[in-house]
């Protein structure tokens, strides 16, 4: 009879032992592959909103928060600043957002390069209803918004006509052709928007100095979104030039928001992988005990396989493939195990992000299971080899 032989026989022998065995490992490999599959889908869902997003940069109003109390008594924040932006601050952030590309991409163009779209955002009532209404430069908001489609109709052209959100459209019963009242003033919906799962499908788009004549708000705007030439332009860098030569803004690069994102989910990832390598320390564990019980319950085999020639390294042999089975076990289903989970929980955590199974880490999930099976095997399988032919005769 071979090795495999008396290995596979042995386990389908003691088929509770070998599943109490791996079980440790099931659980380790099953945390491990969750928080890898929705890390992925986490990383892969913030890169895909920002590309979705995109603008390279946002300036807002650089409005601060300061403590204020009386004595030792909090008594909350208190905002200080401006709530908009002035216009007339537009050419100076274009000519610091141009340079700065031209002479990271050496471009000697003297045209406009980046494109900067103002917004203006008022809450009002539309019908009754409270909404946001958004002034934007048409064309600008058009380069950076690639990933709108008109359901209905036809995208804004003149300065008294205005877009409706999917969602807004609906709750508002609009359609293409309806006349909007803002404050006093009048806009034709000329198109609406097909829904695009963000804050956008609740607003309604309208030329930004119409909205801004329309509330008092001339020469104001609440924000600038900036989308440079390419994703390599030096965004960090636009952006510290326009803190530090434009007062009263505060621009940032998306880009750090997303580092902020990713520095959050790697530290809930690092706490989930702290926990799983104490899972799978404790499985290593049950591993050796289960082998070392394995080791006192078959003296008497052991001892019958040395008495008719078996050496030390066949008898060690034995419980490294029982071990390997173990963990092949153990990859197997923690691969399926940690899918399943991530598919459960990864939802939750990102708010309906997809979650797909990653095939690459079918493998590691094995070579990493059937590594601490064997390692935990290696005790147990010396103190086997070391057994001698009286001492299984005297376990009769």
């Amino acid at each position: 009879m071979k090795l495999y032989q008396i290995v596979v026989k042995d386990i389908m022998r003691r088929k509770k032992r070998v599943l109490y065995a791996s079980l440790g490992v099931v659980i380790g490999i099953t945390t491990i592959i969750a928080v890898l599959t929705i890390a992925l889908a986490g990383q892969t869902n913030i890169h895909g909103q920002l590309e979705k997003y995109g603008a390279n940069l946002m300036v807002m109003p650089a409005i601060s928060d300061i403590d204020i109390g009386l004595g030792g008594l909090s008594l909350g924040t208190l905002a200080i600043g401006e709530n908009y932006i002035s216009d007339d601050k537009l050419p100076e952030i274009r000519q610091i957002a141009d340079g700065m590309i031209k002479a990271a991409l050496d471009i000697e163009d003297e045209g406009d390069i980046a494109t900067i779209a103002p917004k203006l955002y008022i809450n009002t009532k539309v019908n009754g209803t409270s909404v946001i209404v958004v002034g934007v430069a048409p064309r600008a908001e058009r380069l950076l918004k690639t990933w709108w489609k008109i359901s209905q109709g036809q995208y804004l052209e003149g300065t008294d006509e205005a877009l409706v959100g999917a969602v807004a459209a609906e709750l508002l019963g609009f359609k293409v052709g309806d006349k909007i009242t803002l404050n006093g003033g009048e806009a034709t919906i000329t198109g609406i928007l097909d829904e695009t799962g963000s804050n956008e499908d609740y607003q309604i788009f309208v030329p930004l100095e119409t909205v801004q004549q329309a509330f008092d708000k001339d020469g104001l705007v609440s924000s600038i979104d900036i989308r440079a030439l390419c994703n390599a332009c030096p965004t960090s860098d636009i952006a510290s030039g326009i803190n530090e030569n434009i007062a009263g803004v505060r621009a940032v690069a998306v880009t750090q928001i997303a580092e902020t994102e990713m520095g959050m989910l790697e530290k809930v990832s690092r706490f989930l992988f702290a926990l799983a390598a104490i899972t799978l320390a404790v499985g290593c564990f049950g591993v050796v005990n289960t082998m070392t019980t394995s080791v006192h319950e078959r003296i008497k085999d052991i001892g019958i396989m040395k008495a008719v020639g078996a050496s030390r390294n066949q008898i060690m042999k034995i419980f490294f493939y029982e071990a390997a089975i173990v963990g092949l076990a153990g990859g197997l289903l923690g691969y399926v195990a940690g899918t399943l989970l991530a598919y459960i929980v990864g939802p939750l955590i990102f708010g309906g992000v997809a979650v797909t199974y990653v095939p690459q880490y079918f493998l590691p999930s094995l070579a990493l299971a059937i590594f601490i099976a064997v390692v935990a095997s290696v005790y147990p399988a010396f103190r086997a080899s070391k057994i001698k032919v009286a001492d299984s005769f005297r376990s009769l």
